[in-house]
């Protein structure tokens, strides 16, 4: 049977690193265009839908493509507040339009390099597993036995405790969960419930899995995008 899936695209305004990122132009077209089209691209969702707090914003991801039947409270639009707290609220909306969902995925649109393509993958470990949730995640690009921590004094003496120079290639391969992809079923309450029980990595390469904080990662992804259109 065709489960029945939620795309959910947070992009809430007032950010204070780079302002205005989750709309900023990239490479010609809103940063949240970009989740969005990733979305669509997966051809698995009933619903693609961006949770905004914001007008204007509102009005670029319909632009673009997605639903956004309703804003984000002010409560779930401050600086404190998590994304599963807006994807509840999501939800409890939703119910009040009679509308429910087995799945939630949540996109947040500072993963533009995330392919529609990453996100089916990750619906078919999902059911292949009958996973709880699946976590996109990415290689770390260096391992933790490389870094310690330094105290005011900024000595290296205990830095690291033994060479590990001849050991570089025997070390093993670490991951961080990367942002791109949160699947979860939706009578899942992660705030009650460990989001690590019967949770699977999606496993995606380092150069699709760029999170735009800073002007600089903004200039990393547009190098990579330009880069192939020109391929």
């Amino acid at each position: 049977m065709k489960k029945n899936n939620l795309a959910i695209i947070t992009a809430r305004s007032g950010s204070k690193g780079l302002k205005d990122k989750n709309i900023k132009l990239l490479n010609g077209k809103p940063l949240i265009w970009y989740s969005i089209n990733a979305a669509k691209e997966a051809e698995i969702f009933s619903e693609i839908m961006v949770s905004t707090d914001s007008e204007k914003y509102a009005e670029i991801a319909k632009e673009c493509g997605a639903s956004v039947p309703f804003l984000r409270s002010r409560a779930n639009s401050a600086d404190g507040s998590s994304s599963w707290d807006t994807v509840k609220e999501v939800l409890k909306k939703y119910k009040e339009m009679d509308r429910e969902f087995d799945t939630i995925c949540l996109l947040q649109p500072t993963s533009p390099l995330r392919t529609g393509k990453d996100i089916a993958d990750a619906y078919q470990l999902f059911n292949r597993k009958n996973a709880t949730t699946v976590m996109g995640v990415c290689e770390a690009d260096h391992s933790p036995l490389w870094e310690n921590l330094l105290d005011d004094s900024l000595a290296m003496d205990h830095f690291s405790e033994t060479d590990k120079g001849d050991l570089r290639q025997q070390l093993d391969t670490y991951y961080r969960v990367n942002g791109a992809i949160f699947i979860v079923r939706a009578d899942y309450d992660i705030n009650n419930e460990n989001m690590y029980v019967n949770s699977f990595a999606h496993i995606m390469p380092r150069e699709r899995s760029i999170d735009i904080d800073t002007e600089l990662d903004f200039m990393l992804a547009e190098f990579i995008i330009a880069q192939k259109r020109m391929q």
